[in-house]
């Protein structure tokens, strides 16, 4: 059954991993989907059409505000309205730095760059699809938050900053929506131990990749680590009208690392030697 029949989505971040995924997922069940990023418009719209003919790309920084009113005008011109934001943009650290990333050696450009994508990508995307939702019935903001952003991460400082403020500026949002009776809802999903591309850099792509990974998994409840469609699925609740008294509202998914010990300040990936020795 189509759980989002005629639904026009925007997902920013939507050519790979988490973002791709949902943007299959909602595709699949009825929605007219539109996906962004920072690729050449060439390579985004080869992107959309392998998820489906008529899947759209737009090319958009979502740091930019100009960007965002482009879209706006878009989307307006193209369908009159936009009923779902899935929020999904974002980095750990810039990609053309190679510093360490704790309170410590964070270098303040790093700090303000993965902000300005994290976090000023999430206020800019609500600031620009408010004026239009509102003029809807049951739209849904879905942001994408982080475990990152419910606990310390020694290691990424500037990350689980960032997504803590989204975490409450998702409340804002919801709350200000409410207020002022706006049909708008605004949720927000934080995965952990999603095996997505972050995770290259500590699992490598040698032999014991999946050493790694097995020894990494016994950490979590579930022993397992989660793969993007577990995230996809909650955003589609979240997205479709099943999820209508839900505003303001957390769903954590992280196969139980929250609930128990495992939610813990070591964020040391266990790594796997030839010798198969532990470090």
């Amino acid at each position: 059954m189509n759980r989002l029949p005629n639904k026009i989505a925007l997902i920013t971040g939507g050519t790979q991993s988490i973002g791709k995924t949902i943007a299959e997922l909602f595709q699949q069940h009825g929605a007219h989907v539109i996906i962004s990023g920072s690729r050449p418009a060439e390579e985004g719209a080869k992107i959309a059409r392998d998820i489906h003919a008529g899947m759209i790309y737009l090319k958009l920084d979502v740091t930019l505000e100009s960007d965002w009113e482009n879209a706006m005008h878009f989307i307006q011109q193209k369908y009159g309205r936009l009923d779902i934001l899935v929020n999904n943009a974002g980095i750990e650290q810039p990609a053309n730095s190679n510093r360490p990333q704790n309170p410590e050696d964070c270098s303040l450009q790093d700090w303000r760059t993965v902000h300005q994508v994290n976090l000023d990508g999430v206020f800019l995307g609500c600031k620009h699809v408010i004026p239009l939702m509102k003029k809807q019935e049951n739209c849904s903001i879905v942001n994408i938050g982080s475990r990152s952003g419910l606990t310390g991460i020694p290691s990424s400082a500037a990350y689980s900053s960032s997504k803590a403020a989204v975490r409450n500026y998702t409340k804002t949002v919801a709350m200000y929506c409410a207020s002022r009776r706006y049909p708008i809802r605004c949720n927000v999903i934080h995965p952990a131990a999603i095996l997505t591309n972050m995770w290259e850099k500590e699992f490598g792509d040698d032999e014991w990749r999946g050493q790694r990974i097995a020894r990494f998994s016994e950490s979590i409840p579930l022993r397992r680590m989660g793969t993007p469609m577990d995230v996809a699925y909650a955003a589609l609740y979240l997205a479709s009208d099943e999820s209508r008294f839900m505003t303001g509202s957390e769903i954590i998914i992280d196969g139980g690392i929250m609930s128990g010990s495992a939610a813990s300040a070591n964020e040391t990936v266990i790594s796997v030697s030839p010798a198969g020795t532990e470090s």
